[in-house]
């Protein structure tokens, strides 16, 4: 793979570095993650203590002090080794970003060096029940009671929901006006040590985690339900200092969590080719390899030329990220185009693979299964269209 226009020296260092930390500690760790539905809180250590996390977070906060270019310079080499049990992108790519936008300066000292050190795991609760991607009908509320919030309500898919810590939940601080009654309110919660005990929050009263759910992909992902009944956090955890400012928040982040989507789908696009190319080359059939075979070398053709076409435009975006001119649109066209594209490749190579691209101890099976909800989070992509539509 060719470097990317936005891939300095040090992002390709880091990309080396992480490349070599998911191949060798977290890579044979998978199965073992995927048997207990999350990953090990030493694992989250591990990787906060070579700086795999918060990468683009500020130094003064315990960050790398790097850019949206050194997240992804992670995202892709954990996707590109098969390693992905650590929600990295919702953690560092997400939370950590909410945090450093709208906490004060006393919350960010005392959160996000935790959350690069992996001390803390981060995730954030939007996602309910009878919601899906329409965020303004949230019924999750959060009540002033005197210096305090008193939240109460269901949240569901939630990534790093058993082991968080530090949970962003979005909830309705004033249920009569839609969207602009949506908060977001940070959440300091007891038990999230990784260690299986989903009933450890007993510090934490008003709030319990719900079982880590059964996905049909992602098995060593961390994904969870979350109750709040009765939960108390401080006034002062309210992002923002304001009430209603939730959605617009949600809106000024929403570009770069669709573009992280999106990376995460450039990566599984280009695994899914460079896979199938090494297989069809050495798998013979009809006493010669696949590969030989004029199918096989038309498909994996216009497979390759998809994932170059994708890789310019992701490109492209990330540039106008890192310049501060990704516009929305944009981002929704990015998430939608290329998760939808790394579904079809994905698809295209299983079938190159013939039997054995069903078996899950083939990378080609597991990014067959843990890609396909790409086109449902970070917004489906039905919703993408639309908002691409409103823009026409």
């Amino acid at each position: 793979m060719s470097r990317s226009p936005w891939a300095s020296d040090d992002v390709e260092a880091l990309r080396e570095l992480a490349t070599s930390f998911f191949t060798h500690e977290a890579l044979p760790r998978e199965e073992e993650f995927a048997a207990q539905g999350f990953p090990s809180k030493d694992m989250w250590q591990a990787a906060g203590k070579v700086g795999l996390l918060c990468a683009s977070i500020p130094e003064e906060y315990g960050g790398g002090g790097g850019s949206f270019a050194h997240e992804v310079a992670v995202i892709e080499a954990q996707i590109r080794v098969g390693a992905g049990a650590m929600a990295i992108i919702v953690h560092a790519g997400i939370v950590a970003h909410y945090i450093n936008a709208y906490a004060t300066e006393e919350q960010k000292r005392r959160w996000l060096p935790r959350m690069a050190s992996g001390d803390l795991v981060g995730a954030i609760a939007m996602t309910e029940p009878g919601t899906g991607s329409d965020l303004q009908s949230i019924k999750t509320k959060a009540v002033r009671d005197g210096d305090e919030y008193v939240i109460s309500g269901a949240k569901t898919f939630i990534t790093n929901g058993h082991t968080a810590g530090l949970i962003v939940i979005a909830a309705k601080t004033d249920t009569t006006q839609g969207a602009h009654g949506v908060s977001l309110l940070v959440a300091e919660v007891g038990g999230g040590d990784g260690d299986g005990d989903s009933n450890g929050d007993g510090d934490t009263p008003g709030f319990q985690r719900g079982r880590v759910l059964n996905k049909v992909g992602q098995h060593s992902t961390d994904t969870a339900e979350l109750f709040f009944d009765g939960l108390r956090v401080p006034a002062e955890n309210l992002l923002g200092g304001v009430e209603g400012q939730g959605f617009v928040q949600l809106m000024v982040q929403l570009p770069q969590e669709r573009l992280l989507v999106a990376a995460a789908g450039m990566a599984m696009l280009e695994a899914a080719v460079d896979h199938t190319v090494a297989y069809t080359k050495q798998r013979e059939a009809f006493g010669k390899p696949l590969f030989k075979l004029q199918n096989t070398r038309f498909e994996l053709a216009e497979c390759a030329t998809i994932a170059r076409v994708a890789r310019v435009f992701f490109d492209d975006c990330v540039l106008k990220h890192l310049d501060g001119g990704l516009d929305a649109t944009t981002a929704s066209m990015a998430k939608y185009w290329i998760t939808d594209r790394q579904t079809e490749v994905i698809d295209r190579c299983v079938q190159l693979h013939g039997g054995y691209g069903y078996m899950l101890e083939y990378p080609i099976a597991r990014l067959f299964v843990d890609g396909r909800v790409q086109r449902i989070y970070g917004g489906a992509n039905e919703i993408m269209k639309e908002l691409i539509a409103r823009s026409l």
